[in-house]
């Protein structure tokens, strides 16, 4: 009988709280597993958050490994003038273009060029009709797509983190001013959808401001434009404007931000005027047309 009964208690199943523990146990078990599971899958989920982060890094690094930039020697200079006679002349065919006022950035000092934004195509005419080499400001989010970013790179582009106070970026950008370097801003910060200039951005101002250096409007016209819409682009610089009178302060700021908009847009309306007149020799206001640099 008591064998029985024994056998009894074994049949049945665990108690209240030995049931009770075992789940505990199991419950225990599985977060830990959970948890490991999540520190082990890490790296692929971030690779699945950004790829082109974890493409880049693995498909862009090895072109430096394989020595491309030893066919200019590392050296700017020759890159530009190597990517001026290969890459504009195709940029030239996809959005036939004029500049006028080109000469109206200074020779003897760094300055700061404060133009709208409208295409994917405004770098590449900035840099075919200004001479030298111009250090461009861009978003951080392009140093990430696989070849253009290590691209970029070489070419001196400096990244900027938007939405945020990168001074690091804002030290390289005024570093160059300084050298007497080019530095372009696209002081909107961003494209304009709707085909007119958007209000500003004044740190890019702030470059030109504390380092007292002139500020150089730039008017582009290139809204609509695609490689299936290749459309008549221009750019028009106006003169240089100094705010070295203004306070390095937010009102400053927001003056010299209501000065140089106020001059954009003047300089893109001409644009717009110019290249709806079938890019002429000269704008009404006697400006010449200019050539892309060839140097």
């Amino acid at each position: 009988m008591a064998r029985r009964l024994d056998c009894g208690r074994a049949r049945r199943g665990p108690t209240g709280g030995s049931l009770s523990r075992a789940r505990a146990r199991h419950s225990r078990g599985a977060r830990r597993s959970r948890a490991e599971d999540r520190a082990a899958g890490a790296p692929a989920a971030a690779a699945r958050e950004r790829p082109a982060a974890f493409i880049a890094a693995s498909v862009s690094a090895p072109l430096t490994r394989l020595g491309l930039p030893k066919l200019w020697k590392y050296d700017k200079t020759r890159l530009w003038h190597f990517a001026r006679h290969t890459v504009v002349p195709v940029v030239l065919r996809l959005a036939p273009s004029a500049a006028y006022g080109v000469e109206r950035i200074p020779s003897d000092r760094g300055c700061v060029l404060a133009a709208n934004h409208f295409s994917g195509i405004d770098h590449p005419l900035i840099g075919a009709f200004v001479p030298g080499i111009t250090y461009f400001l861009a978003k951080s989010e392009l140093f990430e797509v696989p070849v253009l970013g290590e691209a970029l790179a070489w070419m001196g582009v400096i990244s900027i983190r938007r939405g945020e106070s990168d001074r690091d970026a804002l030290r390289i950008a005024r570093q160059h001013v300084r050298d007497g370097d080019v530095v372009c801003v696209h002081i909107e910060g961003t494209r304009q959808r709707l085909g007119y200039p958007g209000p500003i951005h004044t740190g890019g101002l702030m470059i030109a401001m504390q380092e007292g250096a002139p500020v150089v409007p730039l008017g582009l016209d290139t809204f609509g434009w695609s490689p299936k819409n290749r459309r008549r682009c221009a750019l028009v610089f106006g003169e240089p404007i100094q705010l070295d009178h203004l306070s390095r302060n937010r009102s400053g700021y927001a003056e010299a931000g209501e000065l140089v908009r106020e001059e954009m847009v003047r300089l893109w309306r001409l644009a717009a005027e110019a290249a709806a007149a079938g890019l002429p020799p000269a704008l009404p206001d006697g400006t010449r047309r200019n050539e892309p640099v060839s140097d």
